[in-house]
């Protein structure tokens, strides 16, 4: 079997280990997962209830159009309902732009350090891609404007930037948007946009009747607390998404994460409540870093990228030892970790396992 050359070195996605699977492995009663940037606070009741009402239904096929969740989620947005397109995550929205829009040998833009799923899903496509360094941990407009030639096909922009958790301004935004060409679509991927409390985060949804070349990337995996529903979606231009939609599989998000997705977003208390928290959680990890004296990026999202002055992947393997799964192993960053802010408790724990492993590491080792 001969795959498509452009594969064959293709690195496969690495997850967050499962709470599962270190328990068995290191023999351990209590693991915290701050890994994968999930909701510590787990999904609105409102969405629970919505998913036990649809379990009669579990065996017929779900709307493929979404037309439920599209009423729900147009009113709730403030955009056409001909503007969206629904995938198993935004992730498979991801794929779909580059099946639709990328072509052998076309190029697309991104950071050098962002979701790796840009990359991945245009390699598959037979697409170039370009990296531009970040500065200071955020994406660098300028630079990709600069790069952007008669090749280009695609900019993707994630805000806040995953695994960095910086954001550009609407004003930087806008101010690209002006001279970008046209025919370039630009991605704007806002998975944690409803974490965000900076006044200056753009608003990117006000931006669409403007830019017809601007497609915006939501989930409902964050702060909705949906992720094993995989569920996400794309709002863009009426055109632009005809032709994603065309090339979407049918029956690609389930009646369970549909149902569960329409109701979240009614229940406003809850994403409230959310966001207070986890500000609170980035401001209580922030200042134990500062105590530490652990430099860090700034967080807009839900997660902080720190750098804890010894290789990530040596740190990552010392934590989780003591039941805490975070993340390493960022290539531009080599000596960082990227955590998840979970619950007050958590942030506690992982405080005190970090500290403990880098006070243990600072030991000198002394001959028998």
């Amino acid at each position: 079997m001969q795959p498509k050359p452009q594969i064959v070195n293709l690195p496969v996605y690495q997850q967050g280990k499962p709470v599962e699977e270190v328990k068995r492995e290191l023999g351990l009663a209590e693991v915290i997962k701050l890994a994968s940037n999930e909701n510590p606070y787990g999904a609105s009741p409102k969405a629970k209830a919505a998913i036990e009402q649809e379990l009669s239904q579990i065996s017929m096929y779900p709307d493929g159009n979404a037309v439920e969740l599209t009423e729900v989620l147009s009113g709730h947005l403030g955009v056409n309902r001909d503007q969206f397109v629904f995938g198993c995550g935004s992730d498979e929205v991801i794929a779909l732009i580059t099946r639709a829009f990328l072509l052998p040998g076309e190029e697309n833009i991104m950071a050098d350090q962002t979701f790796s799923v840009y990359k991945s899903n245009a390699d598959i496509e037979g697409a170039v891609s370009i990296e531009v360094p970040l500065v200071d941990g955020t994406h660098d407009l300028d630079a990709m404007l600069q790069a952007v030639n008669e090749r280009t096909k695609i900019v993707w922009i994630c805000n806040p930037n995953n695994p960095t958790g910086t954001i550009v301004s609407h004003t930087d935004i806008v101010n690209f948007l002006n001279k970008v060409p046209a025919n370039v679509l630009v991605v704007l991927d806002e998975a944690y946009a409803e974490f965000v409390t900076d006044p200056s985060y753009p608003d990117g949804l006000s931006l669409l009747s403007k830019y017809p070349n601007l497609m915006i990337l939501r989930t409902f995996s964050k702060i909705y607390g949906l992720a094993s529903l995989r569920i996400g979606y794309g709002v863009g231009h009426p055109s632009v998404v005809k032709l994603i939609n065309q090339v979407r599989e049918p029956f690609n998000t389930s009646r369970l994460a549909q149902a569960a997705a329409k109701a979240a977003l009614t229940d406003h208390e809850f994403i409230d409540a959310c966001r207070t928290k986890n500000r609170s959680g980035v401001e209580y990890l922030t200042a134990e870093f500062d105590r530490l004296g652990l430099k860090y990026f700034p967080a807009h999202g839900n997660f902080i990228l720190v750098n804890v002055q010894r290789p990530g992947g040596e740190i990552f393997q010392s934590l989780l030892k003591l039941g805490v799964i975070v993340r390493a192993g960022f290539g531009k960053y080599p000596d960082y970790i990227r955590v998840s802010v979970g619950t007050p408790d958590e942030n506690t724990k992982f405080i005190a396992a970090l500290e403990q492993v880098l006070t243990a590491q600072e030991q000198p080792v002394t001959a028998e």
